[in-house]
């Protein structure tokens, strides 16, 4: 039995839920239903136009409905007569294949076939800046070495800790947060879980991350590269996977150098092998590519990757093995779309075991310094026009997805493209804080 909104609603005193979903490229949408009419709308879905969000829908187009996930409820901790629920997409009574949240089910059926369960946890770095987006809020935070600095920490205390008793009320279980390698730049870490919940959470985070911040008169984002001279906001996955209910981490094996099974290096094999067809998801705004080709910033690394190699615990790598049974993947960055970060992962890892993809040798040099050195090492693109042609050329991902959703997201892309470049902005990054700041 799926749990009965309405009767909840009454239980925990909810006024209206938010229902729910994000488009493909991420940006979350909803709509508020008072919870008098919540037990129709958890039949039928909440209706949406499609064509005007980021999906590949014509004008004429029937409407889409945003069924919500009962077990995704979340009560807003700033605002508890509000649910949050996160839904699926139904277009003429079937699931959409546009919607993300969808495309990530489809990828956890696939490893639930051979009784495996992706669990991962997400690092997501964000900027407090001002209402203008132009600068920084803490005109204090100069530091050349910011991170991990307790006064700028500590001067945002108000605002983080506010966020951080957010997620210990709704049972995430943080663990830290820091000021990041970037003034005015920090990070919040909760615990890992399922994919699905995991970007569930991602998504929501990222909505109260910014509702806390405007509460007090702060600005946050999440935008890959807001300042030129400044390191750039990633969002790292750790990536484990295990047999039902966490009976057994597959990927963990006490006699390896590192502790990883054959099954953990094939899906890192797989991951190389696709990463570049992936990369227009992963880092999908013109942005984007600010952060991954940036010069050396202020504080002297830039944190992102331009090579697909992997290492032990050695952060200058795309992929590095921190301890025992999981690893770490570090291309994506703050514009991620929640969802298809996650099936990305999930769709190349599960063709990494299937095929027994092997990595190749560990990489354990610095990649900053002496990368350039190593002859035949693959790299990530350098663009998002390059990135989209790798996604259309790409096998796995129209094997996977689907030719029409990868077409799909190429038209919409190539309009953000076309966008930037009939623009007068100095710069992507100027171009960017006009337009996907709050992203």
């Amino acid at each position: 039995m799926k749990k009965d909104l309405s009767k909840i609603a009454r239980q925990k005193k909810i006024k209206y839920f938010l229902v729910s979903f994000v488009d493909l490229f991420g940006i979350q949408r909803a709509k508020l239903v008072p919870a008098r009419a919540i037990s129709e709308m958890q039949k039928t879905g909440a209706g949406f136009g499609g064509f005007a969000t980021y999906l590949d829908l014509d004008y004429d187009a029937p409407d889409m409905f945003a069924v919500p996930d009962p077990d995704s409820l979340t009560q807003l901790p700033w605002q508890q007569e509000v649910g949050w629920l996160a839904a699926d997409l139904v277009i003429n009574d079937k699931p959409m294949d546009q919607c993300p949240r969808v495309m990530l089910k489809q990828q956890i059926s696939k490893l639930k076939e051979s009784g495996y369960y992706m669990y991962t946890g997400v690092e997501c770095e964000f900027f407090l800046i001002t209402e203008d987006g132009k600068e920084i809020y803490d005109s204090r935070d100069t530091a050349s070495k910011p991170c991990y600095d307790v006064s700028a920490l500590m001067r945002r205390y108000d605002v983080l800790k506010e966020i951080s008793e957010a997620m210990i009320h709704l049972g995430w279980a943080p663990y830290q947060s820091d000021h990041e390698d970037a003034n005015g730049q920090f990070e919040m870490n909760w615990d890992y879980s399922d994919c699905l919940t995991t970007a569930d959470r991602h998504v929501f985070f990222k909505f109260m991350v910014k509702s806390i911040a405007e509460n007090h008169g702060l600005r946050a984002t999440f935008m890959p590269k807001p300042f030129e001279n400044l390191t750039g906001n990633g969002c790292h996955a750790h990536v484990s996977v295990w047999t039902k209910n966490k009976k057994r981490n597959i990927f963990l094996n006490h006699k390896d150098e590192l502790g990883l099974s054959r099954q953990g290096y094939n899906f890192i094999g797989g991951i190389m092998k696709s990463v570049d067809e992936f990369s227009a998801w992963l880092t999908p705004t013109v942005n984007s590519f600010e952060r991954l080709n940036a010069r050396m910033t202020d504080s002297g690394s830039t944190y992102s990757p331009t090579a697909i190699t992997y290492s032990g615990n050695n952060r200058t790598h795309m992929i590095r093995i921190p301890d025992k049974g999981r690893f770490e993947f570090r291309v994506a960055d703050g514009a991620v779309n929640p969802y298809l970060l996650q099936a990305s992962l999930a769709a190349m890892g599960i063709n990494g075991m299937e095929k027994n993809i092997w990595p190749g040798k560990r990489i354990d040099v610095n990649m900053y310094t002496e990368g350039k050195n190593l002859e035949d090492i693959k790299k990530l693109p350098n663009s998002l026009e390059s990135s989209l042609r790798l996604l259309t050329d790409g096998k796995l991902p129209k094997k996977v997805f689907g030719e029409k959703i990868i077409n799909s997201y190429e038209k919409l892309k190539k309009r953000e493209i076309s966008e930037y470049q009939k623009s007068n902005y100095a710069s992507r990054a100027d171009w960017a804080r006009q337009n996907v700041i709050d992203c």
